[in-house]
């Protein structure tokens, strides 16, 4: 008897290998490269398929990853990654030094369409000292070097190949790397599939495959999820609070979120040149409307380019109230009058020598399946009609609208989300010069003060004085506004209740996905490995 009793204890407590794990995503991804990907889908298979030289744990502290151990010399100004020496390629191939090295030559290679370039462009030097440990010198001190290197390192035997380009690479779309899912196949705009990788160096993950399905609306993805057919998903606000029989086989989390949700103008775009336009829209746009309308109470009004759980969050911004009368004040001052029989602002301008009047009206443009975002911009659009402004919505499925849209700057105004890096680093945001193309600055947005504020923050290594910095950038950008930055959400993440481990820490969910596990009685997915 104590010998059943103690095989069943053991029973209970096994983390079994097995089963399939199928999560939900709004858009495809653009590429399966941690130096070319831009979007979040991306990021979600990179962050599965690569590793970096160092990671996030689960309580937000920098640890090694692909590097064992660093040192920092010099003042900050060297690094030394000492790497890993039982790490594979998942073909076989072993990673060292020079895997590091190449990485880094494209992330400064004119030639290739990165918007993390600027990063790495302080490197003065890179020297391989073994196959295991690599130096590399700055030009002065850089804080978020360590950071950076969390970027997925690339592996050269596969991308040093003369008869490709490196932006078009079939390793694009077909990755090899270190992490812990392998690549099997990638059907476009329908899935993404991965397998565990048995020779992980941290030791193979217990679920044996990974879906990563592309369903461009939520309403879809939470159907799906009720029937059990995919096992997370993000919810929206009103799905969340659904009745919870719905969820009686899934676990909710809530938490918020280091991310926020804006409107973008194309500062390129001459109706908003004029800081006092911006300043109107603003004054134009009720926030507790969108935050209690339609997040239902789950986040919080956003002031600038930092969420209030960031040490740069600078308290003392005062938002623009919801003010209609100051709103028309500022567009009066601006030249727009009013035009009582066709219910538009309108405004004269010399164009080619010759007066001409020109009506406010733009496009505002978003992606598919976003059901938060869509009924934003049908809020926006009425608010601004009271102000005499015409606002056309256009919705845009997830490829078309980066690769057609945001990435030419084929856009009037955007409504989109930055999901942001723990260190308030946001360079490549807002400096002006990553303004190409491919960049993160698509909005056009340029401050000689930012600029050098930004430059200043990257080399400042005293908190205080750091933080100062920061807050200062969050009062300015607030003031340009260059966005109207609307809210800071939550995140509302759902797990399907088979899948064990699943623990809420400072860094979400996820960050120990490869612990994850299904108990070999409750699997759903027999697969032969």
């Amino acid at each position: 008897m104590i010998f059943i009793i103690l095989l069943f204890s053991l029973s209970l407590f096994c983390q079994d290998y097995g089963d399939i794990f199928i999560s939900a995503s709004l858009g495809d991804a653009s590429y399966l490269n941690p130096i070319l990907a831009t979007d979040s889908a991306s990021a979600s298979i990179n962050s599965l398929v690569y590793n970096g030289l160092v990671k996030y744990d689960k309580n937000l502290v920098l640890v090694g990853d692909l590097a064992e151990r660093w040192e920092i010399k010099r003042g900050g100004k060297e690094i030394i990654f000492y790497l890993r020496k039982n790490v594979y390629w998942h073909d076989g191939k072993k990673f060292t030094s020079k895997d590091v090295k190449f990485t880094y030559e494209k992330l400064v290679d004119p030639n290739v369409r990165t918007p993390y370039s600027s990063d790495f462009e302080l490197i003065e030097k890179c020297e391989i000292i073994d196959d295991y440990t690599i130096k590399f010198v700055y030009k002065e001190p850089f804080v978020p070097a360590l950071e950076s290197w969390g970027i997925g390192i690339i592996p050269k035997h596969i991308f040093d190949d003369p008869r490709y380009d490196f932006n078009t690479h079939p390793a694009n779309r077909a990755p090899v790397g270190t992490g812990p899912y392998k690549f099997v196949k990638w059907v476009t705009d329908e899935k993404i599939e991965l397998v565990a990788y048995e020779n992980y160096f941290e030791g193979r993950p217990y679920v044996q495959k990974y879906i990563f399905r592309i369903i461009p609306d939520q309403s879809v993805q939470f159907l799906e999820l009720l029937n059990e057919s995919i096992d997370s998903m993000s919810l929206n606000a009103e799905q969340y609070y659904a009745y919870s029989e719905f969820f009686r086989n899934y676990n909710k989390f809530s938490y918020p979120s280091f991310s926020y949700t804006y409107l973008g103008f194309n500062l390129k775009n001459p109706l908003f040149k004029d800081k006092k336009v911006r300043q109107a829209i603003a004054h134009a746009i009720n926030k507790k409307e969108i935050i209690n309308g339609v997040l239902l109470g789950k986040g919080q009004p956003a002031t600038g380019p930092f969420p209030p759980q960031s040490w740069a969050y600078n308290p003392d911004v005062k938002d623009f109230e919801y003010d209609l009368d100051k709103a028309k004040k500022l567009l009066k001052e601006s030249g727009w009058l009013y035009n009582e029989d066709k219910k538009i602002l309108q405004k004269e301008v010399i164009n080619n020598g010759k007066k001409q009047i020109v009506e406010f009206s733009f496009t505002l443009i978003t992606n598919q399946g976003n059901k938060a975002r869509q009924l934003i911009a049908e809020i926006v659009q009425q608010q601004l009609k009271k102000l005499g402004i015409k606002v056309d919505i256009l919705v845009l499925e997830w490829s078309i609208f980066i690769n057609n849209y945001i990435v030419p700057r084929n856009f009037d105004a955007v409504i989109l989300g930055w999901s942001l890096s723990r260190d308030p680093d946001q360079y490549s945001i807002w400096h002006s010069s990553q303004k190409k193309p491919g960049q993160y600055n698509f909005v056009s947005y340029e401050n000689p003060i930012v600029d050098k504020l930004l430059e200043e923050g990257r080399k400042e290594f005293d908190f205080g004085k750091r933080q100062r910095i920061y807050q200062q950038i969050h009062k300015i950008i607030h003031d340009d506004i260059p966005y109207v930055f609307l809210y800071y959400p939550d995140a509302m993440p759902v797990v399907h209740k088979r899948f064990k481990n699943v623990e809420l820490a400072k860094a979400g969910i996820g960050w120990n996905f490869i612990k994850w596990y299904v108990p070999k009685q409750q699997q759903k997915y027999l697969i032969h490995y």
